[in-house]
């Protein structure tokens, strides 16, 4: 019963990403509950995505993409019209998926959910369920256990559909056989290398090919408008920096919540299941009722046989191997009458006969852990953040307030919004619109600074809010607009370019000439020869050892005859012969366990394919309404 929960590692990874990032979905109710349609950037089937809705999702996507990248993201890309695109595109998708699963009573049962949720080892401790854990973890992203097992249950509708979709993709073993065979072909090659950089040593440049190069590619040679800023950065942080938490406030406050700083009881319990189904007749629930008052009467008279008994009758095939026992667990975890009957018997008493949704139980409780409050000093530090944070919102608004006010009305200078607030003046190294860090990662900000206003007239740029409730001012220390470097400056650069261009083009020249005479079957001469042919190696279709255009260059190349000639430009500019000496094709067996994991790869991508095509199709017969203001022009 309670111990035997499917593990569904599908569903178990949903419920993960719930925790770690925002969810993307919505609940059913969110769906088809009436809504102001006045605001709406598409219809689907009816039902309107809210700009409300596409705003929490982008803002989370955004949020996801950040916390990916450490925090480095280009500004550009969070605010693109391709990156809002695709959100829309998820929100659609997520919508005709749940208009598909209402249409077809697609259901979640409560038990189904429950053993789901009690299944993820994130909710566990020792390998069992923690209900404490759980709403803790749950209440850390800012939801109710209600709201949570809302947003699960629409995301299993979701996957029940995806299985459903997925499962019908069969790969044939024979394809797999020839898919497995091809990667795993080998081919032993030789190569002759025709270097550009060698070539390049013997060009000559004139000056008056550097000076036609350098006035032909003026853009080449161009340093784009660059300057270093000072800036300040007010965020919570700041505000909770100048906060001090009096000890009367802080005991006051535990005194007031104690309730959140304890641990509750916890019964561990064993039982002894017999089966009794929900509609049986009267007759069959005498029967096991009279069974278990007969197994009562004798664990009171014996009750050292309970293990035994347990392995013997309990028809719980999750806990009767280990006697019955179930561990410790608290209220919530159980279903009601059986957890009622635990928590109102005493430590060893084997209790009257318990008649659940699962049948009737017979229970001893065989340990008590009490509830348990923690000391104030080991929870001093997290009600002092508990409540710096909570003075810091209140205080924020209006700081955030004062600080847009001073460097706005006091222009020449960033020093009195920092002195007011307590606020440290920062610079920027030299940077340009094409190669800001940090805050300036923030297209707004960027503009701003290189505006007319700042950058010509010396004033700060107005409190700019840079995302999660953090503003910004900067003020620009120096300035250098956009120049074209002067030749003395890129001469060399220069030259080294032609000469590797010509290098390249001689390589490239003398590599064809050298490959059509191998392909006629006639030898090299030695002037013909950049060098000598390099050691054989073994190259696998399926483990690149090569670049890209190689590889397919040397696997494209006909077996026979052999040797075989094939030629490639490298991205360095060399020229590279490859010459195949042998080819060997494996003999896969029909046991071999390796198709069987190709296959399941194969299929994961069928699965996908269809699933995509399963999308496009519910996104017709729904018809999709996108309304013209929901991107902006790209």
């Amino acid at each position: 019963m309670f111990e035997a929960i499917r593990s569904n590692k599908r569903v178990a990874q949903v419920i993960l990403a719930i925790l770690i990032i925002p969810f993307a979905f919505f609940g059913m109710d969110a769906y088809f509950s009436d809504s102001p349609t006045g605001n709406e950037i598409a219809k689907v089937g009816g039902t309107g995505i809210s700009a409300f809705e596409f705003d929490q999702a982008l803002r989370e996507q955004q949020d996801r993409l950040r916390q990916s990248a450490g925090g480095q993201v280009d500004r550009a890309l969070l605010e693109s019209v391709e990156l809002r695109r695709v959100v829309l595109d998820n929100l659609i998708n997520q919508r005709v998926l749940a208009l598909y699963a209402a249409e077809n009573r697609l259901v979640v049962t409560p038990q189904q959910l429950q053993e789901t949720i009690a299944a993820v080892p994130a909710f566990q401790e020792d390998g069992r369920f923690s209900l404490q854990r759980y709403e803790m973890m749950v209440r850390a992203q800012g939801m109710t256990p209600a709201n949570f097992e809302a947003r699960l249950a629409q995301d299993v509708r979701v996957q029940q559909i995806v299985s459903s979709v997925g499962d019908a993709s069969v790969v044939p073993q024979a394809s797999a056989q020839r898919f497995l065979a091809a990667q795993l072909e080998e081919r032993r090659i030789r190569e002759l290398r025709f270097p550009a950089a060698r070539l390049a040593a013997e060009v000559q440049v004139s000056e008056d090919e550097i000076a036609a190069y350098y006035q032909a590619n003026p853009a080449r040679f161009e340093r784009a408008a660059r300057l270093q800023a000072d800036y300040l950065v007010f965020d919570r942080s700041a505000v909770e920096q100048g906060i001090e938490v009096a000890d009367d406030e802080l005991r006051a406050f535990y005194e007031a919540n104690q309730g959140r700083y304890g641990v509750a009881e916890e019964r561990q319990a064993r039982h002894i299941l017999l089966a009794l189904d929900a509609a049986a007749d009267e007759a069959e629930v005498t029967r096991v009722m009279g069974e278990a008052q007969a197994l009562v009467a004798e664990l009171r008279a014996q009750p050292e046989r309970f293990a035994d008994l347990a392995r013997e009758k309990s028809q719980d095939p999750g806990s009767a191997g280990r006697g019955g026992d179930l561990g410790f667990f608290g209220r919530g975890m159980m279903v009601g009458a059986f957890e009622d009957a635990v928590f109102a018997q005493d430590k060893g008493q084997v209790g009257e006969p318990v008649r659940t949704e699962f049948g009737v139980h017979i229970i001893e409780v065989t340990d008590i852990k009490p509830a348990t409050i923690k000391p104030l000093d080991e929870v001093r530090e997290q009600i002092v953040a508990e409540l710096r944070g909570a003075e810091a919102g209140r205080r924020f608004a209006e700081l955030a307030e004062q600080f847009a006010n001073t460097v706005y009305e006091q222009p020449d200078s960033l020093a009195p919004a920092a002195e007011l607030l307590g606020l440290e003046v920062r610079s920027t190294d030299w940077m340009s619109r094409d190669a800001a860090t940090g805050p300036f990662a923030n297209e707004r900000l960027l503009n701003a600074v290189f505006s007319e206003e700042v950058v010509q007239k010396g004033r700060n740029t107005e409190a700019i809010e840079i995302g999660n409730g953090t503003l910004v001012s900067a003020r620009v220390k120096a300035f250098e607009a956009a120049q074209r470097l002067p030749l003395d400056e890129v001469r060399e650069r220069i030259r080294e370019d032609l000469r590797l261009e010509r290098g390249a083009r001689a390589a490239a020249e003398q590599g064809a000439a050298a490959l059509a005479v191998l392909q006629k079957g006639e030898p090299l001469a030695d002037a013909q020869r950049p060098g000598e042919w390099g050691e054989e190696r073994t190259l696998q279709r399926g483990a690149p050892g090569l670049p890209a255009a190689a590889m397919q260059a040397v696997f494209a190349a006909p077996a026979e005859p052999l040797p075989a000639h094939v030629g490639v430009s490298t991205v360095e500019g060399d020229y590279v012969i490859y010459r195949i000496e042998a080819v060997e094709r494996p003999q896969i067996a029909d046991s071999d366990e390796r198709v069987a994991a190709v296959a399941a790869q194969y299929s994961q991508l069928l699965a996908g394919r269809d699933f995509a095509a399963f999308l496009a199709e519910l996104r017709q017969r729904y018809k999709v309404e996108i309304s013209a203001n929901a991107l902006p022009a790209s």
